[in-house]
Order: C-alpha cells, then sequence, then structure tokens
C-alpha cells in the first residue's frame, strides 16, 4: 500500500539516496519543479525513472499553470500567459481555456507527468496577494466556474489529472502563504456565496489542493490542519474526491515536518504535498503520513481512474484556433 505522500526530487536525475528512499517509502506519486526540468529527453528519462522506484505507474505532478507559475517553459515548450490575463483579454475565455488546457496536456504527457497542480479556482479580489492573483481565473463566481471546468474537461481530454485548488479558497488573502499563515476574517456567509461556491460547483472533480489560510469565521487553524475546514470541504462543499494539501514546506504552517504531516493527515487530507526534496524531512513526513487510509485509497482509485490515453485531435489545428481567440485573429473551422 502506497504511502499518503507526493515527494519531490532534488535536480535533474535520480540520486542513489532518493531511489532508496522512494523505494522504501513508496508514495502515492511525485512532483516535479523547475529545478528538475532541463530538455524533453532528460524530462522523460527522469519520469520513467520516478516510477521505476515504485514498481508502478505512480502520479506525476507539476506546476504548469501559465504565467509566473510555469515550470516546463520555452525554447522546448510553449509560453502560457497568466490565467487571469487570458481571462480578462481572451475572445470566448471559456473556449481558450479548455484548448490551452489540452493543448498543454499535450506537451506534458509526452515528457511522462499526467497530472497538473491547477486548475487555481480562487477568485481574484482588488486585496488578492500579488502571489496568487494573476494565477485566478476571473473574479465573479460564473466566470471562474466556467473556465476552470474548461480548463479541466481540456485536461482530461489530454489525458491529464486536474487538481483543483486551492480549497475552500484562497483569494481573499492578502498575505503569501509561502512566507506566513494568511487571516481571512469574512463572514461566514459570505465565504459560503462566493469563494466556497466556486469549489462547489467544481465538486465532481477527482482531486483537490487544500489552502493554509485561516478561516476565522471557522477556526484559528490553517484550512489545511483543520478538522472543522476539512469537514466543511468534504460535507458542504460536496468534494469526495482526492485531497492533497499544499506544500507542507510552506511557512503558513509550522512544527517539524513529521508535526506538519500529521496534522494534516489527521484533520482529514488523504495525501501530504512535500515538495523540497530534502530527504531526511521526506522521512520524516512520510513516516508521520503513514500509508493511505482505506478511505484514502478509495477516493485515489476514483481518481486514478480518470486518467487515460489523451483523445485524437489535430494539436495544430487546436493551436491556431487558441492563438486567434488570444491574439483578435480569424478562428477557422
Amino acid at each position: 500500500m502506497a504511502y499518503a505522500t507526493i515527494l519531490g526530487c532534488a535536480g535533474l536525475t535520480l540520486s542513489a539516496d532518493e531511489r532508496a528512499l522512494f523505494r522504501a517509502a513508496d508514495p502515492w506519486g511525485f512532483i516535479l519543479f523547475a529545478r528538475n526540468v532541463d530538455t524533453p529527453d532528460q524530462l522523460r528519462r527522469l519520469t520513467d525513472a520516478l516510477r521505476e522506484t515504485v514498481g508502478r505507474e505512480a502520479a506525476i505532478l507539476v506546476d504548469q499553470e501559465g504565467g509566473r507559475v510555469q515550470r516546463l517553459r520555452p525554447p522546448y515548450w510553449r509560453d502560457w500567459p497568466a490565467p487571469l490575463d487570458q481571462a480578462e483579454t481572451a475572445r470566448d475565455p471559456v473556449r481558450s481555456f479548455r484548448l490551452r488546457a489540452r493543448l498543454m496536456a499535450d506537451e506534458l504527457r509526452a515528457v511522462g507527468i499526467d497530472a497538473n497542480c491547477a486548475p487555481c479556482c480562487d477568485l481574484a479580489t482588488p486585496e488578492t496577494h500579488p502571489f496568487l492573483r494573476n494565477r485566478c481565473m476571473g473574479s465573479d463566481v460564473a466566470s471562474v466556474v466556467a473556465n476552470a471546468r474548461a480548463t479541466a474537461e481540456g485536461f482530461l481530454a489530454g489525458g491529464v489529472l486536474p487538481i483543483v485548488k486551492h480549497m475552500p479558497g484562497h483569494g481573499r488573502a492578502v498575505s503569501d502563504s509561502h512566507k506566513e499563515t494568511p487571516e481571512v476574517a469574512t463572514p461566514a456567509a459570505e465565504l459560503r456565496a462566493t469563494d466556497f461556491a466556486v469549489f462547489r460547483a467544481l465538486a465532481d472533480l477527482p482531486l483537490g489542493m487544500t489552502s493554509h489560510v485561516r478561516y476565522t469565521a471557522f477556526d484559528e487553524a490553517p484550512a489545511t490542519q483543520s478538522p472543522r475546514m476539512i469537514g466543511l470541504i468534504r460535507d458542504e462543499i460536496g468534494f469526495d474526491g482526492l485531497l492533497m494539501s499544499d506544500d507542507i514546506d510552506m511557512q503558513a504552517l509550522s512544527g517539524t515536518p513529521a508535526e506538519r504531516a500529521a496534522l494534516s493527515i489527521n484533520a482529514g487530507c488523504d495525501l501530504v504535498l512535500h515538495c523540497n526534496g530534502d530527504i531526511p524531512a521526506m522521512e520524516a513526513s512520510t513516516s508521520a503520513a503513514g500509508p493511505l487510509t482505506a478511505a484514502a485509497e478509495a477516493r485515489s482509485a476514483r481518481a486514478l481512474a480518470f486518467r487515460h490515453a489523451p483523445d485524437a485531435v489535430d494539436i495544430a489545428a487546436l493551436s491556431a484556433e487558441l492563438d486567434a481567440l488570444l491574439t483578435g485573429g480569424k478562428v477557422h473551422g
């Protein structure tokens, strides 16, 4: 049985120590960053090596949102605009996001990546911290839901699992959760009608990621480590997909890696995301997270069942259509 972790590695190839760790830890999956990316051939060798260590087709994740958060970049991969920029300027934003995701999925699958930490379903507000704002897909519930749904459908059509984030909503945070714990004091009724409503409309999607945000109307703990907030995600929002924490190495959380992992799992997360590639820290967090629970195993099986071979499409035609929607040119077809 796999352990309830998603782990990172340090560089472009696996060291002997990393191979040994991954064989022993048997994480549910892996996540890649810019430090792991050089050329398509190198990246394909790395994803093959990661799966070889656990002896199965483990999910391999990346943050390929577009804009600032894009691990695969030119000259080998397309330079994608920031999601909010596309949402605000594209002709037919919904169609453009589906095309974008289908094309992005083609790039990811070609190098062995089959899960993307996107779409970012947080509502953009004038106060949203700059680290997040242009990663959002709109500033009202209907637009974000439509753009995020189209994105998820495009990824799934291309054989890539979408991971909706950051549950139950990060857009009202005015600080960066990489550096401190954001606090949102918005009344519960307003959150339910706005931020939470987005995720309620997308609750059928297979995977989600929590936010490290403290919602004072509900609890003093960050959502990732709050049984109250995880219960809200499950019961009020209605999400019964596979739920992973945001990166537990972020400074929004306190304590040792083991303490952070244990609190996240005990709160109700199915998986702990540990990204920094530090071997002792990964060992500690994996041990504390433990094997997947029976409920997490069932959710994992349902989520992975969404992973399939890409549908047959004309990539060049889709690319031309997307370019026309983004530049105002004529759309053919």
